[in-house]
């Protein structure tokens, strides 16, 4: 017969529902957030705008959510992955309501490019990430990788979904059910279950304590000013932020936000278009979920290489076969090697730098790759006005992308296991 001590030890460890909570708000707020491109022709349209004037609110939200990342960092770790979220979910569910309501660009500029993205910055992989600090010890790698297949999975879910809605009863009522969503459901669920760390429910993290966390820690007063200039004086800090800031300029930036306007310029249908957006995301949460545990086991440095080169490879590719059958395989390749760089290079992060200065290295990074975001989204909608083609944008993404994979491989250590070392820093 069983003792209690045994049945005690079969039950799930709460980290794991920690992360399934962490993964609805991304799912909801990050897919909503994700689905900008799908709402691109409607606004056009709908606003008579052009196109590289509705890259600009794409410019905007980018750079407000990227810019904040840092803020979103520091807030997260002195007030809780939880309160930051959820707040985070609230906000951004408010902002895509009023944005419904937008009668002019500037107008939707301010509620959406701002307020809704404000929302989407409290909840996002900076604060999600921290949760996997703080509740794993083991398996980091595999966390880090389900915590960015939320990303994938809502793109998965809501891209399509808003190209659907857009078509049936336009972009204002689909803003106003997605706004719903996370003011009236995500937002409550996630601030009533959500835990920041494993000592509010008197747990261990999931492989035991960090011995990180044990060690004597910067006093609060200094903590601050000093982190950021040990942080930006770290070369690994600026070998991560490089390939990462080109990172969101081919992806969030390029791919998001203009897939669906390069497959209305060849003639796609709406059923072609969003099997393409679709199968993207599906194949974005099966990349991210499988560089996770890669990402555990070899170097991330390498990992990195090989995902940013096949990416060159495939907008290559796309700039030369962006027509029916091909536009959809293109997609799926494109979406196995997108969202899959963020668990080796927040893996790299995690074993290189203290566990104070964690939160602060991923509001950084998550900075670059917004900024990148910003020129992926607004640049190419202006050339595509200058040129009437999406092709110069494209090869010249990739040639980007070349050159992030050579500097992956130059700059980011090949060490893949062991345990955390602090950056040497410049006095």
């Amino acid at each position: 017969m069983s003792t209690r001590a045994d049945r005690a030890d079969t039950r799930v460890h709460p980290a794991w529902g920690m992360l399934a909570l962490v993964l609805l708000g991304l799912l909801t707020a990050q897919g909503t957030r994700i689905a900008f491109g799908a709402f691109v022709p409607a606004w056009r349209d709908g606003l008579h705008a052009e196109l590289g004037t509705i890259s600009l609110i794409g410019m905007v939200s980018y750079l407000v959510y990227g810019l904040t990342q840092p803020l979103v960092g520091s807030m997260a770790g002195r007030f809780g992955a939880r309160a930051v979220l959820a707040s985070g979910v609230f906000i951004a569910g408010a902002g895509l309501l009023l944005a419904s309501t937008a009668s002019s660009v500037p107008m939707l500029l301010a509620l959406y490019g701002v307020v809704a993205t404000l929302g989407f910055s409290a909840a996002s992989g900076v604060t999600a990430g921290l949760v996997v600090r703080h509740w794993f010890t083991a398996r980091r790698g595999l966390a880090f990788g389900l915590v960015e297949s939320g990303f994938g999975a809502g793109q998965f879910v809501f891209t399509p979904l808003s190209l659907l809605l857009i078509d049936l009863y336009g972009w204002r009522h689909t803003l106003v059910v997605e706004g719903a969503l996370l003011l009236v459901v995500v937002g409550p669920i996630v601030a009533l279950l959500l835990r920041s760390t494993p000592a509010q429910v008197g747990a261990e993290p999931y492989g035991g304590p960090d011995p990180e966390d044990a060690a004597p820690q910067e006093p609060a007063g200094k903590r601050g000013t000093g982190q950021w200039g040990q942080v930006l004086r770290s070369p690994l800090m600026w070998g991560l932020v490089a390939p990462f800031f080109v990172c969101g300029v081919t992806t969030t930036g390029l791919m998001d936000t203009h897939l669906v306007s390069i497959a209305h310029d060849h003639g796609a249908s709406t059923a072609v278009t969003g099997a393409a957006t679709g199968l993207l995301a599906a194949a974005n949460v099966l990349g991210t979920v499988v560089s996770g545990p890669l990402s555990d086991r070899y170097s991330c440095a390498r990992i990195l290489a090989v995902l940013y080169g096949v990416r060159a490879l495939v907008l290559i590719l796309l700039a030369l076969f962006p027509y029916g059958v091909w536009l959809v395989l293109i997609s799926i390749a494109f979406g196995l090697v997108d969202f899959a760089t963020v668990a080796p290079t927040h893996l790299i992060a995690t074993r290189h730098f203290p566990a104070d200065r964690i939160g602060l290295v991923f509001g950084l990074l998550s900075m670059a790759h917004q900024v990148g975001s910003s020129l992926g989204s607004y640049v190419p909608g202006l050339v595509h006005d200058l040129t009437g083609s999406y092709v110069p944008t494209l090869l010249g993404c990739a040639a980007a992308l070349l050159i992030a994979m050579i500097g992956c491989l130059a700059a980011l250590p090949a060490r893949t296991t062991g345990a955390v070392q602090s950056v040497p820093v410049a006095p």
